[in-house]
């Protein structure tokens, strides 16, 4: 019974942000907020993205004790608020180059989209080195309950930054001025 349980909660925790469907008039997709971020075109250079485990995932997520600023992000490439914040995120990257903060991008999509979908978009928006492929079918209330203080698994995109033993957990989508209050309340 819990075996069909956990399956049911991961796929309700994800409706949230509820997978689009493709539409291929000009019209529709000047207008579709997973526009934001182009995932059109075809890398040329062989993008390599690494994939965690659940507990190379936990690992990862732990507090750890110097001056640097974790700013993980879960995502997924059909997930149109995430997006839609992308390119705050991407901005922040370039502008924060050289500093002690590391951004990291968690996909969350099905696995047959790795090699696609999720390629296609880490080479278009030159993140191949910040994204790191988590197979969401291995998620359970205890990963969640283990590693986060708010966040159950309900919905992405989900943001957690993190300092020394400073946190914040951000739930849903964030416009450019809001991630940067929340990157700039760590310094």
């Amino acid at each position: 019974m819990r075996k069909l349980i956990l399956p049911l909660l991961i796929l309700s925790a994800l409706s949230a942000c509820k997978k689009e469907s493709t539409k291929t008039e000009d019209s529709a997709v000047k207008n579709d907020s997973v526009a934001a971020v182009s995932t059109s075109s075809t890398p040329t250079t062989p993008v390599n993205l690494k994939e965690y485990s659940i507990a190379q995932t936990a690992e990862y997520l732990k507090n750890k004790d110097n001056d640097t600023l974790y700013v993980t992000n879960f995502f997924a490439t059909w997930c149109g608020p995430c997006m839609a914040e992308i390119p705050h995120f991407k901005e922040k990257i370039k502008e924060l180059k050289g500093q002690p903060v590391k951004f990291t991008f968690i996909d969350i999509d099905e696995k047959e989209d790795w090699e696609t979908k999720v390629k296609d978009f880490a080479a278009t928006n030159n993140l191949q080195d910040h994204i790191i492929l988590l197979d969401n079918k291995k998620l359970d209330q205890d990963f969640f309950k283990n590693n986060f203080e708010k966040w159950d698994g309900s919905g992405i995109p989900y943001t957690i930054m993190k300092k020394g033993k400073r946190t914040e957990e951000t739930l849903g989508s964030m416009s450019a001025e809001m991630l940067d209050q929340k990157l700039a309340s760590f310094k």
